[in-house]
């Protein structure tokens, strides 16, 4: 017999809830990604999806392991730990090169892309 011919009710109602909110918010984060209009605004988007996706489906499955083999199955910690980190700096990375590049670029309705005023050149005079 496999270990998850038989799960509890009690065990399988919180790992499917669980993996239906990280899937759910992985969802979203596709979605987000797929739908939003510029790169700036596409940065949020697979975060979400990465960060609290990943960590629903962790977590379930760190649950339903650790419960059918009666002992802590904690390396998947590992896995979400580097998930959790390295996506958020990954794509903060992401936006201060576009932002470079636009800034360079001159594009307009970036912030910064044009000279500051200088205020000797630019003071009234008295």
């Amino acid at each position: 017999m496999n270990h998850l011919e038989a799960i509890p009710l009690w065990l399988a109602v919180p790992v499917a809830l669980l993996l239906v909110l990280g899937s759910t918010l992985t969802m979203l984060g596709t979605i987000g990604l797929v739908q939003l209009r510029s790169f700036y605004d596409r940065l949020h988007a697979p975060t979400l999806g990465t960060s609290w996706g990943t960590a629903g489906i962790i977590l379930a499955s760190m649950l339903l392991f650790s419960l059918t083999q009666g002992r802590p199955i904690v390396h998947e910690l590992v896995i979400g730990g580097f998930v959790m980190i390295t996506t958020p700096v990954t794509l903060l990375m992401l936006g201060r090169a576009a932002l470079h590049r636009d800034r360079a670029e001159g594009t307009k309705g970036v912030p910064g892309a044009e000279p500051p005023p200088d205020p000797q050149t630019d003071a009234p005079e008295v």
